[in-house]
């Protein structure tokens, strides 16, 4: 019965509205704004891959280089020089007798000699005479040693002295002699070489001259092998090649 009554008027209330022309509002909902975070979208980077790397011995640092301190060695000129020549002998006996005919000897053999220059001034030598070939007579054989006094006229030229001691033999149907005693000489040298200074410290300053020559030469000197009183004449000029060391 209750329900019929409340039914009624619920029906009996929306007539009522129907008819005062009223409107049913609609329902309005509030709406609340929901911000959702969006992550950018960042692509993903591969991670290098790390390669294992050897260890690597470290290389010593060179060693330093030591340069030597110069040495400037004291230059000793070797003044040896050995020659070898021609040599034209004259012999006069000096007989006190008639002087026949063809009396003078001539005679041509060789010479070689060998000697040692201190410097330019002084130096000595040892030569040998020996004559092969004659004309009219007998064979000289002659030896001996010398000081030899010098002078360079210039860095081609030296003009020399020889006086010494030596021993001379002759041998044939003239006169025959042995003596010894003084000999006497004077010559000339010709440098063939172009002298240039050697690397050192001279003990002297380089000029060419005397024991700083070296090579080819040429000689020519005139000597009296026998220089005594009441002996025979005997005169030689040679000339031949020198080698200076």
């Amino acid at each position: 019965m209750q329900k019929k009554i409340i039914m009624s008027m619920v029906i009996l209330s929306i007539s009522t509205l129907l008819h005062a022309g009223g409107d049913i509002l609609p329902t309005v909902f509030e709406t609340e704004e929901v911000l959702i975070p969006i992550e950018p979208y960042v692509p993903a980077v591969p991670q290098p891959v790390k390669v294992p790397v050897p260890a690597v011995e470290p290389v010593p640092p060179p060693a330093p280089v030591v340069v030597p301190p110069l040495v400037v060695n004291d230059v000793l000129p070797l003044g040896l020089y050995v020659g070898l020549g021609l040599t034209a002998a004259r012999f006069n006996p000096d007989c006190a007798c008639p002087a026949p005919k063809g009396s003078v000897d001539k005679t041509a053999g060789v010479v070689a000699r060998i000697g040692y220059d201190f410097n330019e001034y002084i130096g000595l030598e040892a030569r040998g005479i020996r004559t092969n070939w004659k004309s009219n007579g007998g064979k000289i054989k002659h030896a001996g040693l010398f000081v030899k006094p010098m002078y360079p006229v210039s860095k081609d030229i030296n003009v020399y002295g020889l006086a010494g001691y030596a021993k001379t033999t002759t041998q044939g149907t003239k006169r025959r002699v042995s003596a010894e005693t003084l000999a006497w000489g004077a010559g000339l040298e010709y440098d063939l070489e172009s002298d240039s200074p050697k690397e050192g410290k001279y003990n002297r300053s380089f000029d060419g001259y005397g024991d700083q020559e070296g090579g080819w030469g040429l000689f020519t000197d005139y000597e009296r092998l026998v220089q005594k009183s009441a002996s025979p004449d005997f005169d030689t000029i040679n000339f031949g090649i020198t080698y200076d060391f």
